[in-house]
């Protein structure tokens, strides 16, 4: 029987980077146990681990069902104009066709979408029309398929309205009968064939997809991603750079042609992700393979994926030093509480290993304390690591060791 929730904690290590910037450019930090942490958001993470490509990513083991696309042009790039562009069919007819479609697909009321197109309407001309490089822009919230927020969709969702469009289309004489022919073309069923979860893509089922459409399946997260923060007291450094002016400094010039500073941080962060088994296989379909499948390829990305800003300049490469997954069907528990009192960044043993003891008695006590402990593997390098019952492994071990409790 498979587990009914599955934890993964890891603790990584990076040296000077700027992982994760706030609306100022300085690195993210919370305040937690009396001391600021340096901080990377669940954000920032799921965006790496959904985007990554390479071994072990999402897209190799999604299959036909494929990934989500976010964007508030999906309509009109991947609906529309394939159309219009591979089919020569007449774009004002797919436009009026399409997005009646979309209409009917995200639950927008017909008063709603005549409300946004007026108000489209009004910001392309008049007085107030933009007057430079925002004409694009106003062209594109303009456009009758333009969402005007992101939305996320699955594959299988935009080609099975493409399809139902191209079938609609020939049909149509006048684009103000669009609506018309959209109804007599779904009969009473409408669009139902999109209310299945499988159909939004993995990584909507993986990570979440809220919508409000009576026809579009909504996904709650199977995977619940914490704030990674360091397990320690923030450190960080302004660092001072300078760029030369070649061409200046041939004709005699002194001095800098641009000065600049930026944050840098170093730190050991704890990470924490927790999957709830049952409801990631209801939303891939039923489909425990792929919910295995997926859960192994998420356990590689989370130990080697790493988040960063100014990649080209610091690098920020790290691979996870610790890797510990415990399944089971107790109520799922962050470790965070281990690092309450932050870890001192000085003295001896090393600060891995104090991190490791301040983990393993985190451990001790909750199981001692409720009882129903968990089953365990762990990957962990750098220090020795002693959790009663557990044999080190390597990361592909543990890896499959989750996609078993999966499936």
């Amino acid at each position: 029987m498979p587990a009914r929730f599955l934890q993964l904690h890891t603790l990584t290590s990076y040296p000077a980077s700027l992982l994760n910037r706030d609306d100022a450019g300085m690195a993210k930090q919370i305040p937690f146990g009396g001391s600021s942490r340096t901080r990377i958001s669940s954000q920032c993470l799921k965006r790496h681990w959904r985007s990554h490509t390479g071994d072990h990513d999402l897209a190799s083991v999604a299959g036909e069902m494929g990934l989500a696309v976010r964007s508030r042009e999906a309509f009109r790039r991947l609906v529309a104009d394939p159309l219009i562009d591979e089919q020569k069919l007449d774009k004002a007819v797919v436009d009026a066709v399409v997005a009646d479609l979309m209409r009917l697909a995200l639950g927008e009321s017909a008063k709603k979408a005549k409300d946004r197109k007026e108000a489209d309407d009004d910001s392309e001309g008049g007085e107030d029309a933009p007057k430079t490089g925002a004409k694009k822009e106003a062209k594109v919230q303009g456009d009758p398929l333009h969402t005007g927020q992101v939305v996320v969709l699955g594959k299988r969702e935009l080609a099975y309205i493409r399809d139902l469009a191209a079938r609609i289309v020939p049909t149509v004489k006048d684009p103000k009968k669009a609506a018309d022919a959209v109804k007599a073309a779904l009969g009473k069923d409408g669009m139902a064939n999109l209310k299945a979860t499988a159909n939004a893509g993995l990584d909507a089922a993986v990570f979440g997809r809220m919508v409000t459409s009576d026809v579009l399946a909504r996904c709650d997260a199977a995977i619940h991603v914490a704030h990674a923060f360091t397990v320690h007291a923030a450190q960080s450094e302004a660092d001072y750079f300078s760029a030369m002016d070649e061409l200046t400094r041939d004709a005699g010039e002194t001095g800098a042609g641009h000065i600049n500073s930026t944050d840098l941080t170093t730190g050991l962060f704890y990470g924490y992700v927790a999957v709830d088994v049952g409801l990631l296989t209801s939303n891939v379909g039923g489909d425990a393979a792929l919910a295995a499948k997926t859960v192994e390829a998420l356990v590689h990305l989370i130990a080697t994926v790493s988040p960063g800003a100014k990649r080209g300049s610091t690098a920020p490469h790290s691979f996870a030093h610790l890797v510990l997954a415990e399944s089971g069907s107790r109520q799922p528990c962050t470790l965070a509480n281990a690092f309450l009192d932050p870890v001192s960044l000085r003295g001896k043993p090393s600060l891995l290993e104090r991190s490791y003891g301040a983990l393993t008695r985190e451990l001790a006590e909750l199981d001692a304390n409720f009882g129903g402990a968990p089953q365990r593997t762990l990957m962990a390098r750098g220090a020795a690591v002693t959790i009663p019952g557990v044999k080190p492994a390597p990361l592909a071990e543990v890896a499959a060791w989750c996609a078993q409790q999966v499936r």
